[in-house]
């Protein structure tokens, strides 16, 4: 599993959100300045977040982005789901139940399956409160 450009940039816009959240509304342009993100490539971004329902917006001059929760009440790992699907390292483990004609005999299934539930266990756990506190320079 790679994570894309996209996901990595919906992590930082996310936090961003988080760590700028003063009950105000915030444009794409200033955490575009802050995370040196094209405002272009935001605007692909914020709307699969506003769908997911992770960020609502408002309109007009004082209009911009918000998080529709605390930032503590979000994981990494909806955040990534949000924009990058499901999280699994194969293609065979994104249904349920497993669609694979092999699935009954492949002898490396449980170690997909191992690996899909650390990355899950681990994106889930990582609070978006969390990411926001992280130090600007240890930021991607």
């Amino acid at each position: 599993m790679k994570v894309s450009t996209k996901g990595r940039y919906a992590l930082r816009l996310m936090a961003d959100l988080a760590a700028h959240d003063t009950g105000e509304w915030v444009r794409l342009k200033e955490i575009s300045e802050r995370q040196a993100i094209s405002v272009k490539y935001l605007e692909q971004i914020i709307p699969l977040l506003t769908r997911a329902k992770l960020v609502k917006s408002s309109r007009g001059n004082s209009g911009g982005y918000r998080l529709t929760r605390p930032p503590q009440a979000y994981t990494a790992g909806e955040i990534l789901r949000a924009t990058e699907g499901d999280l699994s390292p194969i293609a065979c483990l994104e249904d349920t139940p497993n669609q694979c004609p092999r699935s009954k005999i492949c002898a490396t299934l449980p170690f997909w399956e191992g690996m899909k539930k650390v990355i899950n266990e681990y994106a889930d756990g990582v609070t978006l409160a969390e990411l926001a506190k992280l130090p600007p320079d240890s930021r991607e």
